[in-house]
């Protein structure tokens, strides 16, 4: 029974959910090669471009948890339709953009768009798998993340070429081609999402009665340790230092994320070139998101897999200061991105073994959201040492800083592994 219900409820939600999140972080993230011609039109500076690339999280955080809080009342399937619907508009209002504060109010909106997106799924994902499923679904979902730019690095580089056409720049024209299916996507999660086990009409009666009592079992065991308001969630020490943990991982993501294309672009290859190049590190980030989480959860260890994942992440951002050559260079890059794009995963899987409910709800959104400001303080710190120094390197060790110090609290905060274990029988669970 348990196998025949993950399989069939695996392979109804993680690939559908894994196709929001491509264009999700295709949109967020498609600024990077927009900025090949977009900054040399409007005439921005890398200081600039990495204050509108980076304000993008103030809106993001300010929205996180009110929005995830509203996923939780209305039901997902209403609220990740909405987050979509408005957050393609934004995305494709980016082609109008003709100065600097046009370029910052727009990412602004576009961040409080996207808002509880993320978070939003993550939770969803826990009314649907027990624990000892999770690293390696959310690490499935999560394989969008370098699977978007593996296949969008080339294609943003194709779009670029339509610079002209119909008087449009190849910029404007990248806007509006990635910003349009995420309208489309948002439409059908109307009709294709289903909030919860005790909806799917998709499972059979038995299915679901197992599914729906497995995950009660798991929250009645987490409720019994220590159960959380949403108020105390939101002030948890637990949280809090979680909050800086994932703030690690968002600076190496994003820090990287918007610069890459423009540090392998100085290689002296074509914007094409350039696409193809940049998707390298991600395809190998692509298996190391799905492989290390579910090696993971076989050995059912987290705290020890996270934090070796960021201290690789780290040492990888450190180490590629020292290599010059490009292919030496994109080398390092690829070790870098095997703990990177595992980090996530396996992250989650530490708040998420002990907060259940509204109080789940608020604080994943609340660690995402302060983790997130690091996609604001990492590029803008990479454009501005790039401005002072002219080069990426003193960037590139800056950021790998945040990364180790996430590993040493990783190490310091441990984790329960007792947590993410269900009673052993219904009448287990009713006499906690």
């Amino acid at each position: 029974m348990e196998e025949r219900v993950i399989r069939k409820v695996s392979w109804r939600i993680v690939p559908f959910v894994a196709l929001c999140y491509f264009v999700c972080y295709l949109d967020r993230v498609n600024v990077g090669f927009a900025a090949l011609t977009m900054n040399k039109d409007l005439g921005f500076t890398a200081t600039v471009f990495g204050w509108g690339a980076g304000i993008f999280f103030f809106g993001y955080f300010l929205f996180e948890v009110p929005s995830n809080l509203a996923l939780e009342g209305f039901g997902a399937r209403l609220w990740i339709a909405r987050i979509m619907l408005t957050w393609g508009a934004l995305s494709a209002a980016m082609s109008l953009i003709w100065n600097e504060t046009s370029f910052l109010v727009v990412r602004f909106l576009l961040g409080a768009a996207e808002a509880g997106f993320f978070p939003g799924i993550i939770l969803f994902l826990t009314y649907w798998f027990p624990a000892a499923y999770r690293a390696r679904m959310v690490g499935r979902f999560m394989a969008a993340v370098p699977i978007s730019t593996v296949i969008g690095a080339p294609l943003s580089g194709l779009i670029l070429g339509l610079d002209g056409v119909w008087g449009l720049r190849g910029w404007q024209w990248l806007f509006i081609c990635e910003g349009a299916p995420t309208v489309l996507l948002g439409l059908v999660v109307m009709f294709y999402l289903t909030d919860g086990p005790h909806k799917a009409h998709w499972l059979e009666p038995e299915e679901r009665r197992w599914l729906t009592d497995r995950l009660r079992r798991e929250r009645m065991v987490r409720e019994a340790h220590a159960r959380h308001s949403l108020w105390q969630a939101l002030s948890h020490p637990r949280v809090l230092v979680l909050s800086l943990v994932y703030f690690g991982n968002a600076a190496a993501n994003y820090g990287l994320g918007f610069w890459l294309p423009t540090i392998v672009k100085n290689f002296g290859i074509s914007n094409l070139e350039t696409g193809f190049v940049t998707a390298i590190p991600y395809i190998i980030g692509a298996f190391s998101m799905v492989l290390w989480p579910l090696l993971s959860d076989r050995m059912q260890e987290r705290k020890w897999n996270t934090a070796l994942a960021f201290l690789v992440t780290a040492a990888g951002l450190a180490a590629s200061t020292w290599f010059p050559n490009p292919v030496q260079k994109i080398g390092i890059l690829c070790i870098c991105a095997i703990g990177l794009f595992a980090i996530s995963p396996l992250f989650w899987t530490l708040p998420t073994a002990f907060l259940s409910g509204t109080a789940a709800a608020g604080g994943i959104a609340l660690i995402n959201s302060i983790g997130n400001l690091a996609g604001f303080a990492a590029p803008y710190m990479m454009g501005y040492l790039k401005d002072t120094t002219g080069g990426f390197s003193a960037g590139l060790l800056a950021v790998s800083a945040l990364p180790f110090l996430s590993f040493i609290l990783v190490l310091a905060l441990g984790h329960n592994p007792a947590l993410e274990r269900a009673s052993p029988s219904p009448e287990g669970a009713a006499a906690e």
